[in-house]
This record gives structure tokens, C-alpha cells and sequence, in this order.
């Protein structure tokens, strides 16, 4: 057993209840903490963390980051969490749970400010740093040990806690054998957690968990996987392969392997795609809102359908527009968790068309997402499940396409086009 305090980075080979040498408590211990070299950075509550921290008033109140009566909350602090209040929740809903809360509205120039001193700090570290979004991120430290002349454990508390000193924000850390499993042991002893999950233990760590915590399981799956008797993560890696396969194709395959602590997906530094669009010219200009919306769905199945074949998710809908003129306007909308479903993106984009449809002629019509990340990191518990239940059923479209062909199943909007 291996032991590392991340107050004053003393290392060694047991783990007392405190430090020998500065006395805190805060020690991590474990076999194969200095052999383990793949990290999941997570900052704790950071669009709230950062707001507390520009404003030291906030620091002992509640505090909610959102929009508006009829918005939803894109974050809130722990204060507010242990009344109940979550990221993605109605705000008519936080509002009853939290009363006594501060509402912000987000402030997202100040937060990619922030995100972007903290991703300088990791790139310092390792140029293999694999974003997801403003306020996570995947770590490959394999080979650093001679560069920082320390383990990739000892260098990542030293990272903790030079990022809490100079940036102001409180981050948890997670180290493991592999992505998967880092991003699961960040969440595990949040905030400023740093928690490790080795090879050896994986699959006796997953087992008597809920199958809610792999990526990918909504509420909608969930309740599929339920019903089909796998309630924790140790029946689909009991369960038989043959069957995964039949049930829930490729992706029961990969269930399988994650229920094992298998994740062969290595840490990739490259950015990757950064928008994704479509669009369609009009045979005749349109103008009425009714025949644009008709013009809208079938680019939103469109898109949302490639988001999901690529395992890709955004979290900015943008909304395009070209005039007779040729003048192009294009409309954008942040929503409160990243997104691959054509039902969100329709939402989001048919509020910006409504805006810009007053019977002015059109003669072309898109949709973007930007703010890319992947899909592990997509939706949330917007509207109790709307979205989780949207993605699960727009999934089970895309097998049955894939089996039967693209008119196997048509959505009445594409009819009514």
C-alpha cells in the first residue's frame, strides 16, 4: 500500500489516519497508486465555484447559475444541492426547493476564461489532456515520471492543489487504469476529492453498483435494463454475451466490457470536430413559420442522427437562415447540458425560428450543433427524464433503420412534410 498526503505530498508505504508529517487528514492510499497513470479532472461545481470566488459574499449561501422563472438551472453549489436542487432542473422547481438561494444568470465569457487557465495548467503537465468540456477533462501522465520527477499520482496533487491557490477553483481528481473508470472515481469523493480505482479491483468495485452509473444508461434504459433483470452492473458482466448482442447489439457489447472495468479508449489530445451542421435550400422561398418548422425536423433526425452515430454531443444549437439576398443570419442557443437528440435540437432552434419567421421570405434553412464533446458527457435529468427518454428512443429508431432501412420508421412531422 502506497500513501500520499495532498497537503504536503508526503509519500509512504502505509496510510495512518494522518499525515506524519504536516497532520492532515487528507491522505489517499492504494496499491497501485504509483503505477496507475490515466486521470479524469473534474472541477467541483464550477460555473457556481467561480462565481463564489469573483464574489466572496456568495461563499456561505446558496447560490443557483440559470435562467429565468420558466429556465432551468445549468448549475448550482453544493449548498444548494443539499436542498435538493440539481443541474438541468426547472428553475420553478429549484426555486421551491431552495428559497433562500442567489440566482445568477451564467456568465459564459468568465467561465471559458477560467477553464482555459486550468487546461493551460494540465497541458503543462502532459500533452495528452482530452477535454470534454469547459470544466472536465481526461489525463494521460504514462512516461512523466523522469519530466516532474514524481509519480503521476504525487504530480496530479501538486496539480490539485496549484490550481485551488492560483485559479480559485476547487477541483477532484480521479486516477485509474483506464478513462471509464477515472471519470467514475472523480465523482466519488467530490468536492476536492481525489479517489483511485485500480485494475485489479474493477469489476468487485462495479459489481454491486446500480447499472445507472455507465455512461450511456438513462432513465428511459434504465428502466429497460431493469426489466430484463440486470439492476447492477454485476449481472451484465455475468450475463451472456449472446443474449447482450440480441438484446441491445453494440452497445450491450460495450456494457459488457464496461461492466468488467474494460475501456481500451485511449486519452486523444486532438480537437477533434468542433461543429457539425444541416441544412437545405428550398425548391420556392418560404416565409410561413408552419412550412419552415416542416423544412427544421427532418434536418434535426438528420444531425442528431450523426451526433450519435459519431458518439458526439453539443451543447450550442445554432440556427441558420438564408435571405433571398443571400443575406445569411444564424441564431445561437446554449443549452443547460450537451445534447444528441433531434428532439432538443428542434426545441431549441424552432424558439430562435419563431423569433426570425415574421413573413419575411427564406430560401434556406440549418442546423448546428457546436461546443462539442462526447457523448458520455450528453444529457442530464432535464425535465425529469424528457431528454433520457428521448435519447433512448430515438436509439431504438436508428437499430431499427440500420436493420430495415431508412422509411421503417417515420415520424408524423416527416409525414406531414
Amino acid at each position: 500500500m502506497t500513501a500520499l498526503c495532498r497537503d504536503c505530498f508526503w509519500t509512504g508505504a502505509e496510510t495512518p489516519a494522518r499525515c506524519p508529517a504536516c497532520r492532515s487528514p487528507r491522505l489517499v492510499g492504494h496499491a497501485e497508486l504509483d503505477r496507475l497513470s490515466i486521470a479524469h479532472l473534474d472541477c467541483d461545481a464550477f460555473y457556481a465555484s467561480v462565481e463564489k470566488r469573483d464574489d466572496p459574499s456568495l461563499r456561505d449561501r446558496p447560490l443557483i447559475v440559470g435562467g429565468g422563472v420558466r429556465g432551468v438551472v445549468t448549475t448550482c453549489c453544493y449548498i444548494a444541492r443539499m436542498s435538493g436542487v440539481r443541474s438541468a432542473m426547472p428553475m420553478f422547481k429549484a426555486r421551491k426547493l431552495c428559497p433562500e438561494a442567489v440566482i445568477l444568470k451564467p456568465d459564459f465569457a468568465k467561465y471559458r476564461a477560467a477553464s482555459g487557465l486550468i487546461m493551460a495548467r494540465l497541458r503543462d503537465i502532459t500533452p495528452l489532456v482530452q477535454t470534454l468540456s469547459l470544466d472536465e477533462a481526461w489525463l494521460d501522465l504514462t512516461g512523466t515520471e523522469r519530466l516532474h520527477e514524481a509519480t503521476p499520482a504525487l504530480t496530479l496533487a501538486r496539480l490539485q492543489a496549484e490550481i485551488e491557490r492560483d485559479v480559485g477553483i476547487t477541483v477532484s481528481i480521479g486516477l485509474a487504469a483506464n478513462k471509464f473508470l477515472a471519470k467514475i472515481a472523480s465523482d466519488l469523493d467530490k468536492p476536492r476529492g481525489f479517489a483511485v480505482i485500480g485494475a485489479a479491483e474493477a469489476q468487485a468495485f462495479l459489481a454491486p453498483r446500480a447499472v445507472s452509473i455507465l455512461p450511456g444508461v438513462g432513465p428511459a434504459f434504465l428502466r429497460t435494463l431493469q426489466s430484463d433483470g440486470f439492476r447492477l452492473v454485476g449481472d451484465l458482466a455475468n450475463a451472456d454475451v449472446k443474449r447482450l448482442a440480441k438484446l441491445y447489439g453494440a452497445h450491450g457489447l460495450h456494457l459488457h466490457q464496461l461492466a468488467h472495468g474494460r475501456d481500451s479508449r485511449a486519452v486523444d489530445p486532438s480537437p477533434g470536430r468542433k461543429s457539425m451542421s444541416a441544412e437545405t435550400t428550398f425548391n420556392v422561398d418560404l416565409s410561413a413559420l408552419a412550412d419552415l418548422e416542416d423544412e427544421l425536423w427532418p434536418l434535426c433526425e438528420k444531425l442528431a442522427r450523426h451526433a450519435r452515430g459519431e458518439a458526439i454531443a453539443g451543447r450550442v444549437v445554432v440556427l441558420k437562415l438564408r435571405a433571398t439576398d443571400f443575406r445569411i443570419v444564424t441564431r445561437r442557443r446554449t443549452l443547460p447540458f450537451a445534447t444528441q437528440t433531434a428532439r432538443t435540437l428542434f426545441a431549441a432552434a424552432r424558439e430562435m425560428l419563431a423569433v426570425e419567421a415574421t413573413g419575411k421570405p427564406w430560401r434556406l434553412i440549418g442546423v448546428g450543433l457546436s461546443e462539442i464533446v462526447e457523448s458520455a458527457a450528453a444529457g442530464g435529468d432535464f425535465f425529469d427524464g424528457d431528454e433520457s427518454r428521448a435519447l433512448s428512443g430515438e436509439r431504438a429508431i436508428d437499430a431499427i433503420r440500420g436493420r430495415f432501412g431508412a422509411q421503417a420508421v417515420v415520424t408524423g412531422r416527416s409525414l406531414k412534410r
